[in-house]
C-alpha cells in the first residue's frame, strides 16, 4: 500500500538525497548546488536547493543560518516566478517560526504557503503546508480545532499511498489522544506509525513513533524499561541522522520515563542534558518542558521550597506568553503536586518573533 518514504524538500539537483540521508550530509550538498546555481544564475534552482540548506540548518538548531536561508531561497523563488517553490520557502520559514515558538508569524506563513502551493499546482507543498498549521495547533493545545485537519490529512496520505506523511498524521492524532487521556487508541496509533515508518524506511519517523510508544508505555504500563529500550533505540537513529531536536526530546522523554518510575536523580540528569540541548538550539517549547521537568525532579530530591514555586510560577507566566494551552496545564498540575502556590496567569497576547514578511520581499498582502 504504501511505497518507500521520500523527502519531497529535497529538490533540484538534490533529488537523489534520501531521507535518511544526514542533516549534515544534506547540507554539505545542498550549500554546494547552492552556490553552483547562484553563479549560473540559475535563481529555481538556487532557490530549491536553497530550501534544503534551510531545512538542515533548521533541524540541526542553527536557527540564524535557517531563517537567512529560507529567506534568500523565497527571494530566489520570486526571481524566477516559480510559485511553487516560494510556497515551499514560505513551509520553511513557518516551520522555523513555530519551532521558535512564534505562532502567529508561523500560521501566517504556512496559510500562505499552502495558498501559493494551490495556486501553484503543487499539492505536496500544499499538504505539507496544512499539516505545518495542523501541527502547530496541536502543539498548542487546540486539539478539537485542529483534530479534524489531522483526519483530513491522514486520509488524504492513505489514499496517496504518502508514507511518510501518513505516519506524521497517525503520530499528531496519537498525541491528541495521548494528552486526552485516551493511552489505548495513542499506543495502536503510535504502533501502526512505527510499523508503517519501518517498511517504509523512514527512520526519522520511526524514532518518533518510538518515542510516542515510550510514553504511553511508561504511563500506561508502567513498564520502564521497555519505555527506556524503546528511547535507546530512537536514540540510536536521532544520532545517525544528526537530529539534534529530537534527540533532546528523547532525552527529556527519557527525563519522563525516570521519573514516573520514581528514579529522580537520574531523571534530573536527563532533563539537565534536555536543557542544555534545547537552549543550544533556541528552541523556547522544548526548554520549558526540560526546566518543568528539571523542576520537579530537584523538588523530589529536597529542593527548597520556595525555589520550586518561584520556579514553577515563572514557567507558567513562560507558556502563557508562549500560547501552549496543554504545557501550562502540566505547569498547573506540578504546582498542585507540590502543594505551591499558583500566581494568576498573565493573558499576555502572544508576540511572534521575527522580520515582517515585506523585509525579504514578500508582498504586503501576505501580512495578515
Amino acid at each position: 500500500m504504501y511505497g518507500k518514504a521520500f523527502a519531497p524538500e529535497y529538490q533540484g539537483a538534490l533529488t537523489t538525497l534520501s531521507v535518511n540521508s544526514s542533516l549534515t550530509e544534506v547540507l554539505a550538498a545542498g550549500t554546494e548546488q547552492l552556490r553552483a546555481a547562484e553563479r549560473a544564475g540559475q535563481h529555481g534552482e538556487a532557490a530549491r536547493c536553497g530550501l534544503a540548506v534551510a531545512e538542515a540548518h533548521r533541524r540541526l538548531g542553527r536557527i540564524g543560518e535557517a531563517d537567512r536561508a529560507w529567506k534568500a531561497s523565497y527571494r530566489a523563488a520570486r526571481q524566477a516566478g516559480d510559485t511553487a517553490a516560494m510556497a515551499w520557502a514560505l513551509w520553511s520559514g513557518g516551520t522555523l517560526a513555530r519551532q521558535r515558538g512564534a505562532f502567529v508569524l508561523a500560521r501566517r506563513l504556512l496559510e500562505l504557503a499552502a495558498e501559493l502551493g494551490e495556486r501553484g499546482g503543487d499539492i505536496v507543498v500544499r499538504g505539507y503546508s496544512l499539516a505545518g498549521l495542523a501541527e502547530t495547533g496541536r502543539i498548542q493545545g487546540d486539539y478539537e480545532a485542529v483534530g479534524r485537519l489531522h483526519e483530513q490529512l491522514l486520509a488524504e496520505a492513505r489514499r496517496r499511498g504518502e508514507a511518510r506523511h501518513t505516519v506524521w498524521a497517525l503520530e499528531g492524532i496519537a498525541q491528541i489522544h495521548r494528552n486526552t487521556g485516551s493511552l489505548d487508541t495513542a499506543y495502536d496509533l503510535f504502533e501502526e506509525a512505527a510499523e508503517i515508518a519501518a517498511r517504509a524506511d523512514d527512520r526519522r519517523g520511526h524514532a518518533w513513533a518510538l518515542r510516542g510508544l515510550a510514553d504511553v508505555v511508561s504511563v500506561r504500563d508502567g513498564d520502564t524499561e521497555r519505555a527506556l529500550g524503546l528511547l535507546s533505540e530512537a536514540e540510536e537513529t536521532c544520532r545517525a541522522m544528526k537530529l539534534s531536536s529530537a534527540l533532546a526530546y528523547n532525552h527529556k522523554m527519557r527525563g519522563n520515563v525516570l521519573y514516573r518510575a520514581g528514579r529522580h536523580a537520574e531523571a534530573r540528569d536527563c532533563y539537565e542534558l534536555a536543557l542544555a540541548e534545547f537552549r543550544d538550539m533556541s528552541e523556547p517549547r522544548g526548554t520549558a518542558l526540560a526546566r518543568l521537568g528539571l523542576a520537579k525532579s530537584r523538588a523530589r530530591l529536597g529542593r527548597d521550597r520556595a525555589e520550586t514555586a518561584a520556579e514553577l510560577s515563572d514557567l507558567a507566566g513562560t507558556l502563557e506568553r508562549l500560547g501552549l494551552r496543554h504545557a501550562r496545564e502540566m505547569v498547573a498540575r506540578a504546582q498542585q503536586e507540590f502543594g505551591v502556590q499558583a500566581d494568576p496567569p498573565e493573558h499576555s497576547a502572544v508576540v511572534s518573533h521575527g522580520q515582517p514578511l515585506e523585509a525579504f520581499g514578500a508582498p504586503a498582502q501576505a501580512v495578515r
